[in-house]
């Protein structure tokens, strides 16, 4: 028995809970269908289910082996609708991953709106502050910011964004508007972990780097808290401009020390399929683009 067919065992007997429910979809008797699954298990040396005469769950084993399982076949179909020249439609799983504020603010509307023009898709997010392995983690597109090291992935460019300095008008006008970095020191800060733990910040004057050296009374490891103990009044901090841009807008936050910023953190929208990625990335990567190059606060 193929490979391929066993693996279509599998995934039928995983998405209808039973042998027999997937032999009966595909078209099989119990019995084939269940020597599908031991060779399969005999060829890996793994159990990937476990059966109960009620019941079929997946070990450990086999749930990361379903996921991939999932993901072979739709390519499988993407490569065969490639080859007989039907590969206009977008459908199966798409996993987009983006650090955690930019996937609220940026990418779940236009995923959204992605998933409605095309019904036949449907996505998976994983919104996290760090940089996501995206073969380890099946991932089909990123969003990165910052600059990209050599690699094979396809990456576009969509926008920039910069580090900037805020708090809240009311700490302002109780405490005046520091009119330089070095004055930071007589000032409450509050540091985001997520932006790296130093005890220094980068500024830029005269084209020139500089380090000011920082005290923080209070280091938290969410963006998310960062900026609600700044609206607070809780003091200074330093995040990506997009993560407080709402803020900007409505006027409980303040930006400050703006001359002093360094240069801009570009964007980019990544997949790893180069010219051969399936509709479902090539779709969804163009949309994405053309969405995030429209919009004005990525500074584009």
């Amino acid at each position: 028995m193929d490979r391929f067919h066993s693996l279509q065992v599998f995934v039928k007997v995983v998405e209808t809970g039973s042998f027999a429910a997937a032999a009966r979809v595909l078209n099989l008797s119990p019995p084939a269908a269940t020597r599908a699954i031991s060779t399969l298990e005999d060829r890996l040396g793994t159990r990937l289910l476990t059966r109960t005469t009620r019941s079929v769950r997946l070990t450990e084993s086999g749930e990361r082996f379903f996921e991939d399982s999932q993901r072979i076949l739709v390519d499988l179909e993407e490569a065969e609708l490639a080859a007989i020249g039907t590969h206009a439609t977008p459908k199966g799983l798409l996993r987009v991953t983006a650090p955690v504020l930019f996937g609220r603010y940026f990418v779940t509307p236009v995923l959204n709106d992605f998933l409605l023009e095309y019904p036949e898709v449907s996505a998976e997010t994983l919104f996290v502050d760090r940089v996501v392995n995206m073969m380890d983690e099946g991932m089909h597109v990123a969003i990165r910011i910052g600059e990209l090291p050599d690699s094979s992935l396809t990456a576009i460019r969509v926008g920039y964004v910069r580090r900037v300095l805020f708090a809240s008008p009311d700490y302002l006008k109780n405490n005046g508007i520091p009119q330089h970095p070095k004055d930071l020191k007589s000032y409450r800060v509050v540091q985001s972990m997520a932006m790296g733990a130093g005890l220094e910040w980068t500024f830029a004057e005269n084209a020139k780097e500089f380090r000011v050296g920082i005290s923080p009374q209070l280091r938290m490891n969410t963006n998310d808290a960062v900026i609600e103990a700044v609206k607070r009044g809780g003091g200074i901090s330093r995040l990506l401009s997009y993560q407080v841009i709402p803020y900007f807008q409505d006027g409980s936050l303040k930006t400050i020390l703006e001359e002093f910023e360094q240069d801009r953190i570009p964007i980019h929208v990544v997949h790893q399929e180069g010219r051969m990625a399936s509709a479902k990335v090539r779709a969804f990567v163009d949309y994405m683009v053309a969405h995030l190059r429209a919009n004005k606060d990525l500074e584009g």
